[in-house]
């Protein structure tokens, strides 16, 4: 049975796929090339999501295909905890030389970004011997319940789906815009050592360098050090997730170099393979030897098939200079959306970017503690209709956030943003 429209495919989804799975688009994709979706109508959008920051090279780049048909046509799962495949180790070998610092590491490979997560949590229980783990709020490390339990945001996320894992321990996160300082946060993490957990019962603390479903808020390098630090005084291990900021998104291949800072395990997934299954964790080398033979893994942890996806994409990412390229697209956001709001568009409130991780925070009367939801989700389903392709984010529902390919063209990202700015004059 084929469909040739969105809605006749809309009512086979609603039909045959539960509602917990969301939608934010009922917008069927045919085709996509670099950054652009085209709908199984014929329709082109342009993709100012990139799949959730999965298609940092753009979509099907010709040189990642072609080294996973390569692939294909020799084996596509053999199982590494069965026959071994040098893809794999050559990818951990290059992940263990970008990872931020000088200690030796090792990486394990898995598939999704929650798996590294709870593999992260793992590790720092056997190689501590303790049991906490400290998050923050507004925080996202997946839908498993061990991510969950680390997640920040109740709805959707965490709604009906209790109890969580125990040990686990919220601070806030720091976001200026909102009146919570990086002194709060500091504050706030003495005080749960005071009233809740000691620290030597404390495995790891766990953050995001910039929240992504969170709202794009960025720690300083400041307060990276000071959790660095903190950290160090009390024999706890300091995890960075990069699932989203990772692989050239923010300026750098990972935005904890910004900090200088060297975390003692790294998870990264989403662009690290193109759009092929594939996260990991990065650790040093005397903490990842702790778990015994057997204790990571996965059946289809570390697929050749985004093994040698993930080999490209990192070649991709030197041969393209998307470091570099990530910073000028941040620009040109950054200063189209402040000529945007210099126009007298009072509700759109922080604009805020590290590279092409890219937010606008949308409020009432220009005033951050008046959160307006309800113009976000009228502006992303506007967009879509005008051929725009955009995510919203935040614990409030108010930030419309931006990821779009760093190989994107300038006159193509332009176009997006004369939509977006048509969109916003109209509605606001």
């Amino acid at each position: 049975m084929t469909s040739s429209n969105n809605s006749d495919l809309w009512a086979r989804r609603t039909a045959a796929v539960p509602r917990g799975v969301g939608t934010i688009h009922a917008k069927f994709a045919a085709k996509a090339s670099n950054a652009e979706i085209f709908d199984v109508e014929g329709k082109r959008y342009i993709d100012f999501g990139t799949g959730i920051a999965v298609c940092n090279t753009g979509h099907g780049d010709p040189r990642i295909t072609e080294a996973v048909k390569a692939q294909i046509d020799n084996f596509s799962h053999v199982c590494f905890q069965v026959n071994p495949y040098e893809s794999y180790v050559e990818l951990a070998e290059r992940l263990n030389t970008l990872a931020p610092g000088n200690t030796p590491k090792k990486t394990i490979f898995l598939t999704t970004g929650a798996e590294a997560v709870e593999n992260a949590v793992k590790v720092a229980r056997v190689a501590t011997g303790r049991p906490g783990v400290i998050a923050f709020k507004g925080g996202f490390h997946g839908r498993t319940m061990m991510g969950m339990a680390l997640t920040g945001k109740v709805a959707p996320y965490k709604a009906g789906f209790g109890p969580f894992p125990s040990d686990v321990y919220h601070v806030p996160y720091p976001i200026p815009y909102h009146g919570i300082t990086e002194q709060i946060s500091l504050d706030a993490l003495e005080a749960l050592f005071s009233a809740d957990i000691e620290p030597s019962r404390v495995a790891a603390i766990i953050l995001e360098p910039v929240q992504g479903e969170g709202g794009f808020y960025a720690a300083s390098p400041a307060f990276m050090q000071a959790i660095r630090a903190l950290c160090d005084k009390h024999g706890i291990l300091m995890i960075c997730d990069e699932i989203q900021t990772g692989f050239a998104r923010t300026g750098k291949v990972f935005a904890t170099e910004y900090s200088g800072v060297e975390p003692d395990m790294m998870t990264v997934a989403k662009a690290l393979a193109g759009g092929f299954p594939l996260s990991g964790l990065i650790g040093k080398a005397d903490i990842m030897e702790t778990v015994a033979p057997g204790g990571l893994g996965g059946t289809y942890g570390g697929s050749p098939l985004g093994c040698v996806a993930g080999l490209k994409v990192l070649d991709i990412i030197e041969e393209d200079k998307l470091c570099n390229r990530a910073v000028q697209i941040g620009d040109m956001f950054r200063e189209r959306l402040l000529s945007i709001k210099q126009s007298g568009i009072a509700a759109m409130g922080d604009i805020r970017n590290l590279g092409a991780m890219i937010a606008l925070e949308l409020v009432k009367d220009g005033d951050a503690s008046k959160p307006d939801a309800d113009l976000t989700r009228k502006i992303v389903a506007e967009a879509a209709s005008e051929g725009l392709i955009l995510l919203s984010c935040g614990v409030r529902g108010n930030v419309i956030r931006f990821l779009p390919a760093l190989t994107a063209s300038d006159a193509v990202l332009h176009e997006g943003l004369d939509i977006l700015e048509r969109v916003i004059k109209r509605l606001v």
